[in-house]
């Protein structure tokens, strides 16, 4: 029996169905707070991504911070350390039917760029400036955390 079996079909370390559907009723509930309070939450600033989930093909909404690029905006899929994120995920997969809400505002179609290279280096510089608890846990992952560049389409 793999280790798939035993896990009721799920691969070892992927999240349960109990902490998945946690997790969308938080990002819900996060999201709410972000629209009535124009983009702040916990004295972050937070970006409301749609994206479409890779399997399911349903529309996803999920809060995560964001950092002002002048090509658009900047966000980081660190994913708790371990694996990347469920909507970087989604967002790779199906990159032509993403966009963004900032501050309220219409969500805006975007077209994601996952930065290498010297471009992920600056990208990284600029975000540790301004958050260095993102550094922190860079050296807590053995991963490099993708840095994803949203640009208006």
């Amino acid at each position: 029996m793999s280790q798939e079996q035993k896990q009721g079909g799920r691969k070892k370390g992927s999240p349960s169905a109990l902490s998945l559907w946690f997790q969308r009723k938080m990002n819900a509930r996060t999201t709410g707070k972000v629209r009535r309070k124009g983009g702040k939450y916990l004295g972050m600033d937070l970006l409301i991504l749609h994206t479409t989930g890779r399997r399911s093909g349903v529309a996803r909404e999920t809060p995560i911070t964001w950092f002002a690029d002048d090509d658009g905006w900047l966000v980081v899929a660190s994913g708790g350390g371990k694996r990347d994120p469920d909507w970087y995920v989604n967002l790779m997969a199906h990159p032509e039917q993403a966009a963004v809400e900032v501050h309220g505002s219409p969500a805006v179609p975007v077209t994601p760029h996952r930065l290498a290279g010297d471009d992920h280096a600056q990208a990284w510089q600029h975000i540790t400036g301004q958050q260095p608890r993102y550094a922190k846990y860079q050296q807590k992952s053995a991963r490099e955390y993708p840095v994803v560049r949203l640009a208006r389409k």
